[in-house]
This record gives C-alpha cells, structure tokens and sequence, in this order.
C-alpha cells in the first residue's frame, strides 16, 4: 500500500497511529506529498483530484481516500472491530467522539490558514468564531476525559489525541490545558502511546 504522507498533517497522522495499532505500518510505504490549499498538487490528482492528503493507493490500483475511511479500511485488514466497534452504541460513542475531534482539527487548520494571513486582511470575526469553537470543543472533552479513560482505545481516542496534539505543535500560545486538568492527564497516556511517540509531528 501506498500512503500520500506528511510529517506535519494530523489527518495523516491520524492513520498512522491506527496502523501501529493494529500492527499494519509496515505493510505501508510512505510517499512525501505536499499540499497546500492555494495549489493543487499535480502529482497527486490523478490518485486523488482533490488534491487531499491522506491518500492510501492500494495494491490494485484502487485508492482510499479520507482519513475515517482509511483507517477502517486498515483496522478490516486487522480483523475488523478493533479500533471501530461494528455496531451498537459503542460504535456511535466512537464514530461521534471521532466526529468531534476530527471537526476540531478543521477549524484549527482553517484558523492556521487565517493566522498566516497579512495582519491587514484577516478577520478579526472569523479569529472571535474559531477561539469560541475551540474553547467550547475542549470544555465538552474536559466533561468526557473520565469516560476517555473508561473506555476501549478506539478511532475516537486517536481523533481527539490527534487534535489535541496539534494544538501543541500549530497553537501552543492558546495554553490549552489551562482549565482542562482531566483532558490534559488523558492526554500525556496518549502522548506514553507507541503508536504516537512513533508518529509526532515534525515541521519538516
């Protein structure tokens, strides 16, 4: 398998955490791939035209793309039911808290985008909407880092790890943990992972 890569992308990392989990990483090869919302990258179109990373091209030539979809693609070469429970309410619990995590890490990335613009043409609305956002998403996973840790390790924990370990690497001046004890201590047993401590970001 093939995977368009970045070392810095939470979205990719999201599916290489899943892929040690579940003991696949080395069955995937790694192809450096930069994207960037103002170019498409014209190497990567015909495997993907949105120009999107993460891609995963398979052995046959049929391509994944999305990272949900990828990383249950992986945990079904696994044996399946691993990191996705197949049904019933532990699923949904899992599918939602990947929901919110991963919904998190689109604002970030578009608050990114607007905190690289010239002072002089961003938003100071669209800056006030993101910080809310923000704030609010870590407060509800403030009120669920007990339940994280009551609970089996699945695509929900990875989102949410992933998330929060972004924060760290793109917005350390926001001092997230302050006022969120429980989700920061659950976040350093995500941090204590192999399957992160083998996939942190590099900005390289």
């Amino acid at each position: 398998m093939k995977l368009h890569w970045s070392p810095r992308s939470p979205f990719v990392r999201k599916v290489m955490v899943a892929a040690h989990e579940l003991g696949l990483a080395d069955r995937i090869d790694c192809l450096r791939t930069v994207v960037r919302m103002t170019q498409p990258n014209l190497d990567l179109l015909p495997d993907n035209p949105l120009s999107k990373i993460p891609t995963l091209v398979l052995a046959d030539g049929s391509v994944l793309i999305d990272s949900v979809v990828i990383c249950e693609y992986l945990d079904s070469l696994a044996g399946g039911g691993i990191l996705f429970p197949p049904s019933g309410p532990e699923r949904w619990q899992a599918l939602a808290r990947h929901a919110l995590g991963n919904g998190l890490l689109d604002i970030l990335i578009l608050w990114r985008n607007e905190r690289d613009k010239p002072e002089q043409r961003q938003s100071p609305e669209l800056h006030d909407s993101f910080a809310v956002k923000t704030r609010t998403t870590l407060d509800r996973l403030e009120a669920d880092a007990a339940d994280l840790d009551a609970t089996r390790y699945g695509i929900g924990h990875i989102a949410i790890g992933c998330c929060l370990s972004y924060l760290d690497f793109r917005f350390a001046d926001l001092g997230w943990r302050d006022g969120h004890p429980l989700l920061a201590g659950w976040h350093e047993s995500f941090r204590a992972r192999p399957s992160a401590r083998a996939t942190e970001a590099v900005d390289a």
